[in-house]
């Protein structure tokens, strides 16, 4: 069963999954899709038209702006923000107040069951790629290969993580996954899932 908590502010024009919930103050526009057993916490905000997949959780006081696209089994940790535009001004040069007609939104893409570290910055455009893990306070300003682990500012990759979210270590060929036993093969700047895993 979906719930809004009395204090949330959820546009009626948006379209909520079952069992997602939403939380104390917090915002979600009109046209926003979020998918089932969302949870929006206290104080985020979800953009207009913003797609958001099943299972996905956005902490408290996050940003998520339009036109931002997040998968499935996203986790976005408390008040990180994803921007959306690339040239940010307040007024035009002759000193006129901007609109929102003024500027073109740009969006951030969060693949499958990656992970956004509390107060993260992810600068649009961009895409961050399936199951990678962006560390806390990290300024992410370049695209994401699928199982990287990023930290830093501007964050870069200090090496690779798995489904469960630990950091992946060498055994010959393989990156291995200390929780699980899975294996992982790097291929140039990227990983992808060993084909014996079972």
């Amino acid at each position: 069963m979906t719930y809004i908590a009395p204090t949330a502010d959820v546009a009626d024009q948006a379209v909520l999954g079952e069992g997602t919930k939403i939380w104390h103050l917090a915002q979600v526009r009109e046209d926003a899709v979020l998918g089932e057993n969302c949870i929006v916490g206290r104080g985020a905000y979800v953009g207009t038209g913003v797609q958001i997949g099943e299972n996905t959780k956005i902490q408290n006081y996050a940003l998520v702006y339009e036109p931002a696209v997040l998968g499935k089994g996203v986790f976005i940790g408390p008040a990180v923000v994803l921007t959306n535009d690339t040239y940010p001004r307040a007024v035009s040069p002759d000193g006129s107040l901007k609109s929102a007609h003024d500027w073109t939104p740009v969006g951030v893409t969060i693949e499958d069951g990656a992970s956004i570290g509390a107060r993260a910055v992810c600068i649009a455009p961009l895409t961050i790629g399936r199951w990678a893990t962006i560390a806390a306070g990290s300024v992410v300003t370049k695209d994401v290969p699928p199982f990287a682990l990023m930290a830093g500012v501007p964050a870069r990759r200090l090496g690779w993580v798995g489904k469960a979210g630990f950091p992946l270590k060498a055994d010959g060929a393989f990156w291995v996954c200390p929780e699980t036993g899975a294996k992982y093969i790097e291929e140039g700047i990227s990983l992808k899932e060993a084909e014996d895993n079972a």
